[in-house]
């Protein structure tokens, strides 16, 4: 997707507050189907003029709550995103996620480790249509060949 102003408000469908309904694998790229299902809580706004944005979430595990929040950067020459996620149980910047918006699900990528070994993550990013919008991540230990879903976060507006 080349440059433009009209992709710095990709993500505006996320500003707001949100109940989130959580779904996320209890065991990630150990062949494991068994999910755990949880609530929380997210608020996005606008950062830098609308370049960006910023949202605070409450993760309520089943073995406790935790805090961790997302930083999203919109580069106006690429016309990509830059997320970023800061999970509070262990506060810093994770490697970034990379994509642009082309219609339809949204899909990011970036590395990562896993237990000491090198990883792929990929978001998919589901803006609102019957439903609230939806977030997805998955997992690949081969280079991308193959993912695994472990986290569906759906949006309802609060």
């Amino acid at each position: 997707m080349g440059g433009g102003h009209e992709t710095m408000h990709d993500f505006d469908f996320l500003i707001g507050n949100w109940d989130v309904r959580h779904r996320k694998l209890r065991k990630r790229l150990a062949r494991d189907t068994r999910w755990d299902e949880f609530g929380g809580t997210m608020r996005a706004r606008p950062i830098v003029a609308g370049h960006g944005n910023f949202d605070e979430n409450v993760i309520d595990l089943p073995d406790g709550s935790y805090q961790a929040c997302t930083l999203r950067l919109h580069d106006q020459t690429t016309g990509r995103w830059t997320i970023h996620w800061i999970d509070g149980r262990d506060p810093k910047l994770d490697p970034p996620m990379t994509g642009s918006f082309a219609g339809g699900t949204d899909t990011f990528h970036g590395d990562d480790n896993f237990e000491g070994r090198p990883i792929r993550v990929r978001f998919l990013w589901t803006p609102p249509g019957d439903a609230g919008p939806r977030w997805e991540q998955a997992f690949s230990d081969d280079g991308g060949a193959n993912w695994e879903t472990n986290w569906i976060m759906d949006f309802v507006k609060a």
